[in-house]
């Protein structure tokens, strides 16, 4: 086998490899060799079957098979022995006439093109100073939550006759909406629970029943908002004719043992030191994703390298993708937007950049401290996965089995996690008090990704941590439309 390097110009790299036809017959005849104790045919005995009779018959079905793996083998050993890193699956370009190579009267000569992974510097770890923000639990905290609980947990009870209906009452009602005196598909209702300020259904439907009694007719007057699910009624004006069948309020629900009785425990104590440990750990996730994203902040700071353009590019035409399908939900082009569209590709095309260059890092940082995902961590993230759809786990179980870039986008997280607290553990990390909002406020929280046509050769999935959603500030995509509340709620 002979390689030639063809390209390097940047990241780009093309080899051209050339396999002499007589390995490609030497292949051929050592294989046609095994074939000949396992072929029956028709009229030879077994094991009797002339080479020559085989390669007539299956000589090209074969040949085809051995250029075929002989192409996969050749580019591996070329990868290794020219000790690149391909930052993407190299495509392959089969030169001359594969006719001729079929036949043996040529050698097999093909291009392989690609981009390799930058070589670049870490950074020293040691002198980096990261602020992670910690918040105590106070007993305020832990009183909102059992308050909250104890809403939760309320019960309604009838209103006196003739009673008029406040603010958080819970409503029977019947109802029948129409627009243009035409009554619409979803519009209509009997014996629905309607809680006076939830906010379940559009604007201005249920301050209209506040002051209503039991057995009174009411006639509301709303407008579906521009951005409303169905689009042939956002925006248009409606008139609900509603009953109101039933006017009930809530029953006060004391905080005491009862209360921790109705979730398991047995004395108030107990519950409020259960809250307490959640609170706790809902702290020390914010905070962990504080420090996260501060980390992530730095090490995108402290580090500059050439990138593999089809990584940008690939990773770009997803965020742009992503981003168009935010803006279809509410029924706008790229053109809507206050920004030229050019100067919005431009930004998120350095989101791109961003994700792959820390995604790069991290894999780095992996692959030089031997950082890798075990199986039992994977099972337990299946796991927590799974518990998330009771009933359903075998279905799931199998889903992964058979979705090998399922079980990658699984792992990736996990290793992400794990590099950012290898890295935590090197870094000058200082804590920093808070109160809980300031600790809740988000910090743009980062997310995970992993580029599933990504290979740099390592046993374990690299992710490529997404920065801020530029578009939560700038873009109407990002902000995603509440769900849309629809009246047969």
């Amino acid at each position: 086998m002979q390689v030639t390097v063809t390209n390097t110009d940047g990241l780009k790299r093309e080899l051209k490899i050339q396999v002499p036809a007589q390995d490609l017959e030497a292949r051929l005849g050592a294989k046609l060799e095994e074939m000949k104790n396992q072929v029956r045919l028709k009229g030879f005995r077994p094991g009797k079957v002339p080479v020559s009779h085989l390669r007539k018959t299956f000589g090209k079905q074969v040949m085809g098979e051995i250029i075929q793996e002989t192409v996969g083998e050749s580019s591996q050993k070329a990868l290794a022995d020219e000790a690149l890193r391909p930052a993407f699956q190299p495509s392959i370009d089969l030169e001359g006439e594969i006719e001729q190579v079929m036949d043996g009267k040529a050698d097999l000569t093909f291009k392989m093109s690609f981009e390799v992974v930058p070589a670049f510097e870490l950074a020293d770890f040691s002198k980096v100073s990261i602020e992670r923000l910690v918040a105590e639990v106070k007993d305020a905290d832990i009183d909102e939550a059992l308050k909250r609980l104890a809403e939760n947990q309320k019960n309604f009870e009838a209103r006196e006759e003739g009673a008029k209906a406040e603010n958080g009452d819970l409503l029977t009602v019947d109802f029948v909406g129409k627009i243009d005196d035409v009554a619409f598909e979803g519009g209509s209702a009997e014996d629905a629970s309607l809680e006076l300020g939830s906010g379940r259904f559009i604007p201005g439907f249920e301050e209209q029943l506040v002051g209503a009694k039991a057995g009174e007719d009411r006639t509301v007057k709303v407008a579906f908002p521009a951005d409303y699910g169905a689009e042939h009624l956002a925006g248009k004006d409606a008139v609900f004719e509603v009953k109101v069948k039933e006017v009930k309020a809530p029953a006060e629900v004391s905080i005491d043992d009862e209360l921790a009785k109705r979730f398991g425990f047995d004395e108030l104590a107990k519950l409020r030191e259960a809250l307490a440990d959640q609170i706790k750990n809902d702290y020390t996730r914010m905070s962990r994703m504080h420090l996260k994203r501060a980390m992530l902040d730095k090490l995108d700071e402290l580090h500059d390298f050439e990138l593999p353009p089809s990584m940008v590019e690939q990773e770009f035409e997803q965020i742009w993708k992503q981003f168009e399908h935010e803006l279809s939900h509410q029924s706008k082009t790229a053109a809507d937007l206050d920004e030229p569209e050019e100067e919005v590709k431009a930004e998120y095309r350095k989101i791109a950049e961003r994700r792959v260059r820390l995604g790069l890092l991290l894999a780095e940082v992996g692959e030089k401290n031997n950082i890798s995902v075990t199986e039992q961590e994977l099972n337990q993230a299946l796991a927590e996965r799974a518990r998330q759809f009771p009933g359903q786990e075998r279905q799931l179980y199998q889903f992964y089995q058979q979705n090998p870039q399922a079980v990658q986008e699984l792992r990736a997280p996990i290793f992400e996690d794990k590099v950012v607290d290898f890295i935590a553990e090197l870094a000058d990390v200082k804590d920093k008090a808070v109160d809980r909002e300031t600790l809740f406020a988000d910090p743009e929280a980062e997310e995970h990704v992993h580029d599933e046509n990504c290979d740099h050769d390592h046993d374990h999935d690299h992710g490529d941590a997404k920065p801020a959603k530029k578009a939560a500030a700038k873009k109407p995509a990002a902000k995603k439309p509440a769900a849309k509340k629809k009246k047969e709620d």
